[in-house]
């Protein structure tokens, strides 16, 4: 049973990849059809992230009342729901809560996820850094999913990933995830000392640092691209194959080659990597150096979510999820839409700017957890 869980969660983290990632491609779309200013498109990012941070919270609530089966049969439709009404409208008040109802799905696949693999694996960090690489890999597929959808019409990709949604909450269905809410409720009598501690806070700051930017570079680039004429159109919506790629390759030399033996000199040093790199790329210009840079920045960054999230260690449990991963969530709430406000204003260039403030505290984080440890 832990093995069939564990490849469900394995599954459907791939699939909450493809669906999750193609909202950067389609709503890059939406604001081509419809002419959306940064701010509305910025607007709609950040209801997705709301989304998401909701739902992580009401997945470690709902199972206690509902059942664990019954709360992620509700809001893992949201990939289904939400994708539907983005071929159905044009209005932005619809569009908007479209995006926040696959934000909820993603959120809800995240935290449960989450849980299953670690909870369900002999090597917690391996288990998670491969989970990860699963989603990693539903990313990199993704724009070559949507242009070879978007043959079909401007509405066919938002059908498609709405079809995919269908898939993941038929086997979340069928995987024999309890249906009881008196065994759930259990679970959440657990003791939340968790709450006390420090090494918990700080490892959900550097989530939330990894939210932040990495929800702006996979909602914003394919945009920022466009607008600087740095690559096509056409090619630019590649961009996120290219991070995602990267990701992937960097997720499972993690699990499989470089296992993490000292976790807050690894985030530190992936802080470095990420504020370094993210720097340098966006006062690049160049097509080829852009997409390098993209490809280093996206490795430098892709171990940290699981390895923070691996370093809860014991604590993991759906209750600590379901409070690390909705307030690690307001940074990707924040900064797409901090973007947005600041490209209405000073231009685009200058709200991707913006970004380099999470990557930096991804660095000063880990590096005052390295500090303590060493004192210690």
């Amino acid at each position: 049973m832990e093995k069939k869980l564990c490849r469900t969660g394995y599954l459907t983290f791939f699939l909450s990849g493809l669906c999750a990632i193609s909202s950067g491609v389609i709503v890059s779309v939406l604001q081509d059809k419809y002419g959306f200013s940064y701010g509305v498109t910025g607007t709609m990012l950040s209801f997705m992230s709301i989304g998401n941070m909701a739902a992580s919270f009401a997945s470690g609530i709902l199972p206690a009342k509902i059942g664990t089966k019954n709360t992620v049969a509700l809001l893992c439709s949201g990939y289904l729901i939400g994708y539907l009404l983005m071929a159905l409208t044009g209005i932005v008040g619809v569009l908007t809560g479209a995006f926040l109802l696959v934000g909820i799905a993603k959120g809800c696949a995240l935290n449960n996820c989450t849980v299953l693999v670690g909870n369900n694996s002999s090597d917690r960090t391996k288990g998670m850094s491969l989970m990860h690489a699963f989603y990693a890999s539903g990313a990199l597929l993704c724009p070559f999913l949507i242009a070879l959808l978007r043959k079909g019409g401007d509405k066919a990709p938002m059908i498609g990933v709405a079809g995919i949604g269908l898939v993941m909450w038929l086997i979340f269905w069928t995987a024999g995830l309890s249906g009881k809410k008196s065994e759930t409720a259990q679970k959440q009598k657990q003791p939340l000392t968790f709450l006390k501690s420090r090494r918990f806070w700080i490892l959900t700051g550097l989530v939330f640092c990894q939210n932040a930017a990495e929800t702006s570079v996979t909602g914003w680039l394919v945009t920022y691209y466009k607008n600087q004429g740095i690559l096509s159109g056409s090619f630019s919506n590649y961009t996120v194959t290219i991070m995602w790629g990267a990701t992937l390759i960097a997720r499972l030399l993690i699990a499989f080659v470089f296992p993490v033996k000292n976790t807050y000199r690894a985030l530190a040093l992936m802080g470095i990597g990420c504020t370094l790199l993210y720097g340098v790329m966006i006062f690049t210009v160049h097509p080829l150096g852009a997409v390098l840079l993209l490809f280093a920045f996206a490795f430098s960054m892709a171990g940290v979510n699981p390895v923070a999230v691996a370093g809860v260690g014991k604590e993991m449990s759906t209750a600590s999820m379901g409070v690390m991963l909705p307030v690690a969530g307001i940074g990707a709430i924040l900064m797409p839409w901090i973007i947005g406000i600041v490209a209405d204003g000073i231009g685009l260039k200058m709200g991707m700017f913006c970004n380099l403030i999470p990557c930096i505290g991804i660095f000063v984080l880990s590096g005052v957890m390295l500090f303590e440890k060493r004192k210690k």
